[in-house]
């Protein structure tokens, strides 16, 4: 099959885009966990976020919504929050009951996470294995969801993950918040690293090195004043956009951390014109403004470490091949198999 696109006007301007998905769950559930108020700006108002925003209000945590995208959100404290009155239902989205599941596992009380029925056929034995290790009390349907989880004391551990998820490393470091020791993940390769950098942001206990990630329990996390940087995934269609039509754009504040931005490693690869312009910091997480310029693309050979680090932007980088000289080959890229 081959895309063509028809030759017309170019496009050309400076824009914005949506904010980082990814730091919108940890902004909403690490904010919970804070000891006092996290006000965030830039706030994703999506379908996935709204279910975990929706999660930690029934977990007893208020949340007040200024606009779309403005949020205070009232934490209680590691240990403050409260039984939900009914199942956590996080829709279709992965990333928050994978995350919920690290919070809830060390709680002293039961609770449910459950979702879509796309949800439910998500493998989720990578989270509640380890899990269980720890000492968590929860059962899954089939290695999938719901999870039920009871009251547990959790203890820390160390894990070799069998393949670098960020999901899974998340899960692991917020239960090692409340676990009675050291918890360390070894990972197999360079996953996302938003919720240590939050973390560390917040005053946790972090250390990394190399493939290590260790998290220390016992201190208090310190509520955040944060813009969340805008999204890799939604800034991926304007750069291919731009570059398939021989545009010059720019796409301001985005979040650039080198766990995310494979996007941008592989196009410049395939030989687009794409600049980093006024590099600075948000809560840890490097932010800049890209700038597109008109660019021949070629085919190129993807695998190893980069297919992890732009998994979600494979559908955008694909119409950008079907528009390169040449063949594109992909391999490394299995985890495409149990993304939606």
């Amino acid at each position: 099959m081959s895309i063509h696109v028809r030759s017309g006007r170019t496009l050309h301007g400076i824009v914005t885009v949506p904010g980082d998905k990814s730091l919108s769950h940890r902004a909403v559930i690490l904010g919970a966990l804070a000891e006092g108020t996290t006000q965030v700006r830039g706030w994703l108002p999506a379908g996935d976020t709204l279910a975990t925003l929706d999660c930690i209000q029934a977990l007893g945590i208020t949340v007040k919504r200024h606009d779309e995208a403005t949020l205070m959100v009232h934490g209680q404290g590691l240990h403050g929050l409260q039984v939900p009155a009914h199942a956590l239902d996080c829709k279709n989205a992965g990333t928050g009951l994978r995350l919920l599941a690290g919070v809830l596992a060390g709680q002293r009380f039961e609770s449910v996470l459950d979702g879509s029925e796309q949800l439910r056929q998500r493998p989720m034995r990578r989270i509640t294995d380890p899990l269980r290790e720890m000492g968590a009390q929860v059962k899954d349907q089939d290695g999938r969801a719901p999870l039920h989880f009871s009251p547990a004391t959790l203890h820390g551990i160390t894990y070799h993950m069998p393949v670098a998820s960020a999901q899974v490393k998340s899960c692991l470091l917020l239960a090692g918040l409340f676990a009675d020791g050291d918890t360390t993940v070894i990972e197999p390769g360079p996953a996302r690293d938003h919720t240590e950098r939050m973390l560390v942001a917040m005053g946790a206990t972090i250390q990394s090195q190399n493939s290590h990630v260790t998290v220390s329990p016992g201190a208090a996390l310190a509520p955040l004043d944060l813009t969340i940087p805008g999204d890799m995934s939604s800034a991926a269609f304007l750069l291919v956009a731009a570059l398939i039509t021989n545009s010059a754009i720019q796409i301001t504040n985005v979040g650039v951390n080198p766990t995310r931005a494979g996007i941008v490693e592989l196009l410049t690869a395939m030989g687009a014109d794409i600049r980093e312009l006024n590099p600075r910091e948000a809560a840890g997480e490097p932010v800049a403004d890209l700038d597109v310029n008109p660019s021949s693309l070629r085919g190129t050979a993807i695998s190893g470490d980069v297919v992890v680090r732009a998994i979600d932007e494979f559908p955008a980088l694909m119409v950008a091949a079907t528009q390169a000289e040449g063949e594109t080959v992909v391999t490394d890229a299995a985890e495409l198999r149990v993304k939606e």
